[in-house]
């Protein structure tokens, strides 16, 4: 598993970003039974960073937490069945490791939701990651059953991880 993270702010946390990137990364792959090696890009920037891309990408003029760009159009979620048919398209044709897509997380928004949720930054942090690792593996949360499945998905992941809302 790789990944890379790119910080385009100031801002140092108190853990390692990179280290709670790939433990993220590797608990939602086994959780979802990815069967490739993979590689995620991780953008850290603030408020108007993350705004300036929202407007781009999405259409939506505001700053958010966390925005997932995909790779791979899934049939259903976590079906890694089709990636071998398109193989040029979903592969690194260097590593040889799937390319599951870009995160891009406001790192004021980690601090601002960890300290109106009441929890650390680390916990908001890797909440974000494990939210938008689900939405690289194919789910959304446009539907209440879906919210509710990603919600049970993203606490089974961090818990797994021993990362609690009073870590």
């Amino acid at each position: 598993m790789t990944s890379y993270v790119e910080n385009e702010t100031d801002t140092d946390f108190s853990f390692d970003g990179q280290r709670l990137v790939s433990r993220v990364m590797e608990a939602v792959l086994d959780a979802e039974g990815c069967p490739y090696e993979a590689t995620v890009n991780v953008l850290l920037t603030d408020d108007e960073g993350i705004r300036e891309y929202n407007r781009e990408y999405r259409g939506i003029d505001r700053a958010t937490d966390v925005l997932s760009f995909p790779n791979i159009a899934y049939r259903q979620p976590s079906d890694f069945s089709q990636v071998e048919e398109d193989e040029a398209d979903y592969f690194d044709p260097d590593s040889g490791e799937l390319l599951l897509g870009d995160i891009i997380l406001s790192v004021d928004k980690v601090k601002e939701q960890a300290e109106c949720y009441g929890h650390s930054q680390l916990r908001e942090f890797a909440f974000l990651v494990t939210h938008s690792m689900l939405h690289l593996c194919g789910y959304d949360h446009m539907e209440e059953t879906d919210a509710g499945e990603m919600e049970e998905k993203q606490r089974n992941i961090l818990d797994k991880l021993g990362i609690t809302r009073e870590k």
